[in-house]
């Protein structure tokens, strides 16, 4: 079991609340992902659950057990942090061993976890190589297999590929995907970076100063977003945003379209504008629109084909089933 409910947790420092009241379940065997901008309370709010920070206020229950009061390390959870953390004068093997050498667990019983974590995480071939033998995203499944070990009923993770190069850092996302389908246990990940949400997470957590913004699947997130705040956040380029008479004309303050539903073309499009700067990236071309009376910039996301480049004239056309629209509060219309 690994489910984990919190109640009216709230986090303060002295005056400064940090994570007003909010209530959040996660479920048995869900990989939850708490995504949000610096400073929006995701890594204080997995630091709670995890106990390395006290509750104000409210209730932390981890499966059916009061655990707000609990320590760590009676919580049955694991945390993988940014940094690895390793014992450098350790092999993998006995950084890997560590938290059950610390239990005093039996010396058979950590042989037999150790050896199935380094073949879970394919480091039985560098299971006597110490840390500095090793790749970055070698390090940080070491720092995994550390975390599996213990069999807890739930991992969380912060931000742990943020010190990876962009090829260890995909190469790491698909693993730990993989590795939450075989151990089939509860994973809460914590990241700033949505793109890694919208591929790992079954279940998105949107944090905004403390405040719980949406909770929801990465599609439903993405094809209906709460508010403006969520809409401009989930998504790659970001949605643009469109205010005055070609809102008020779709009866919004605001409109949103996000840039792989706006075609571009030669002419007759609805829209029209100058090309800026243009990125073509194979499979595909991005181009940020000027001069279009909308907004400073519209940004379009088009097949790797379309050629237009900077200073060309070109028309725009929403697709008029994906513009979202919101009230002046920011909140979702429709």
């Amino acid at each position: 079991m690994g489910q984990i409910v919190l109640s009216k947790v709230k986090k303060a420092f002295g005056d400064v609340v940090v994570i007003p009241p909010l209530d959040l379940t996660i479920e048995d065997g869900e990989f939850t992902v708490f995504v949000g901008p610096s400073g929006c309370g995701k890594s204080t709010l997995l630091r709670l659950i995890a106990g390395l920070e006290d509750v104000s206020s409210g209730s932390i229950q981890i499966d059916g057990r009061e655990s707000s009061d609990a320590p760590p390390s009676k919580r049955g959870l694991a945390m993988v942090f940014q940094s690895y953390a390793l014992y450098p004068h350790m092999t993998v093997r006995k950084n890997i061993a560590f938290p059950l050498r610390m239990a005093k667990m039996d010396k058979a019983e950590i042989e037999k976890r150790v050896d199935n974590a380094a073949k879970v995480l394919n480091l039985a071939d560098y299971i006597d190589r110490r840390p500095g033998q090793l790749s970055g995203g070698q390090r940080q499944r070491v720092a995994i297999g550390r975390a599996i070990v213990r069999e807890p009923s739930a991992f969380l993770f912060d931000e742990p590929l943020s010190n990876l190069d962009a090829a260890l850092r995909m190469g790491m996302r698909l693993e730990i995907s993989e590795l939450h389908k075989r151990l089939d246990t509860t994973m809460v990940y914590v990241t700033h970076d949505q793109v890694e949400a919208m591929t790992m997470a079954d279940k998105i957590v949107v944090l905004n100063a403390g405040n719980i913004e949406q909770v929801g699947s990465p599609l439903d997130l993405y094809h209906k977003p709460k508010n403006i705040f969520v809409a401009g956040f989930i998504g790659s380029p970001k949605m643009n945003m469109i205010t005055g008479e070609t809102a008020a004309a779709h009866g919004a303050h605001t409109i949103g379209v996000r840039p792989e539903h706006i075609d571009v073309s030669d002419s007759g499009g609805t829209w029209s504008g100058v090309v800026g700067v243009s990125e073509h990236l194979g499979s595909d071309s991005f181009f940020h629109i000027h001069e279009t009376g909308l907004a400073d910039m519209i940004t379009v996301r088009s097949g790797g084909e379309v050629g237009f480049t900077r200073g060309d004239r070109v028309s725009l056309t929403p697709r008029p089933d994906m513009i979202h629209k919101f009230n002046e509060q920011g909140d979702r219309i429709s």
